[in-house]
């Protein structure tokens, strides 16, 4: 009897459901950040900027052997450095140089949010890994989700001759319009742009408004791969339309190659395809998510996927990988990667 209560213990104790592990809090990631950081002090203003950095020996100065890429990796909207160290494991997989500057922290304050004090602090991380480290010119990449994608978009029109590739998911690409759309889904981003941009838009601010939204100024990366990515519920369950993604992509492609204005809106709206462009998807194994359209013009695309506000990291590093400075966009497809991570939803 004894063996058999036993027995039973060690069924019923099996049985139970495991607590999920507990997340650490903010202030928990924030201390995990700074044992990381370095100061670089801004070529701008003279203040000290937290950047997450990591290098490989083999990208050590006296060492021997080939340049290595640099990935440049920028934070969510409402976030700062402190989302950079999960990509050192990333970086250490590949070999790679990578920079997680904070640029100002979250967009709430005028010296953020796309201003060029927060512009010169990512170009600062830049020039710091260049020095630091043995670096391929034909390999600096920049990536980033939500705020990070809309920085994205900014730095590939403020800096085209820099980067070898830039990959964007679920970024804005008009503060104005986005106000409208936060104020009518009664969400904490309308005041956060109104503190960044002196007001709400109008008159008095439309000047910044317009200096930090990537749509008035994507003309000038033409010669850039990029890479614009969004979730056809985004809008509904996130926080961005897929408006964004298509306008700013329209502004890279040729005229027969834009998205009508009558289908963008349909796909906010019914977040759903036309069944017009139906046709126009793709099967991509590197994907979790799966294409619903893809359309693609000189080095510029975009893709529609089947989610929401998220984005695929490994799937964007794939991609990158593919891409050199000075070449056109490679768009093949490349093989499914064991261990690859699946879509996370980006941080607000």
């Amino acid at each position: 009897m004894r063996l058999l209560a036993l027995l039973l213990t060690a069924i019923a104790f099996a049985a139970e459901p495991k607590a999920p592990a507990k997340r650490p809090s903010a202030d928990e990631v924030r201390a995990k950040a700074l044992k990381l950081a370095i100061d670089i002090p801004s070529s701008k203003d003279g203040a000290l900027q937290k950047v997450v950095y990591w290098r490989p020996d083999s990208a050590a100065r006296d060492a021997e052997g080939p340049a290595v890429p640099l990935i440049v990796f920028l934070h969510s909207w409402s976030g700062g450095f402190e989302q950079g160290p999960p990509w050192i494991d990333r970086a250490k997989k590949l070999g790679w140089v990578l920079v997680a500057p904070d640029f100002r922290g979250p967009n709430s304050r005028p010296e953020a949010c796309a201003s060029d004090l927060a512009s010169q602090d990512i170009l600062d991380a830049v020039a710091y890994a260049r020095r630091d480290a043995r670096i391929d010119a034909s390999r600096i990449y920049l990536v980033g989700g939500s705020g990070g994608g809309h920085m994205s978009l900014v730095m590939a029109a403020r800096a085209p001759d820099l980067w070898a590739a830039v990959s964007a998911w679920v970024p804005i690409s008009d503060l104005a319009a986005w106000h409208a759309e936060s104020k009518a889904r009664k969400n904490n981003y309308a005041k956060m742009l109104e503190q960044s941009c002196g007001g709400p838009p109008g008159p008095a601010t439309e000047a910044a408004y317009r200096h930090r939204s990537p749509l008035f100024h994507l003309a000038a990366a033409k010669g850039v791969p990029l890479d614009i990515n969004t979730g056809i519920h985004d809008g509904h369950t996130g926080s961005v339309p897929v408006s964004h993604s298509l306008r700013a992509f329209n502004v890279l492609a040729t005229p027969d190659k834009q998205v009508s204005a009558e289908d963008i809106a349909f796909m906010v709206r019914e977040q759903k395809i036309p069944a017009g462009l139906a046709s126009e998807t793709q099967v991509d194994p590197e994907r979790e998510k799966a294409t619903l359209f893809r359309r693609s013009s000189g080095n510029a695309r975009v893709t529609v996927l089947d989610g929401g506000h998220e984005s695929e990291s490994g799937a964007a590093v794939l991609w990158l990988s593919r891409q050199r400075k000075g070449q056109p966009a490679d768009w093949s497809l490349g093989q499914a990667v064991r261990g690859t991570p699946a879509a996370q939803e980006v941080s607000k």
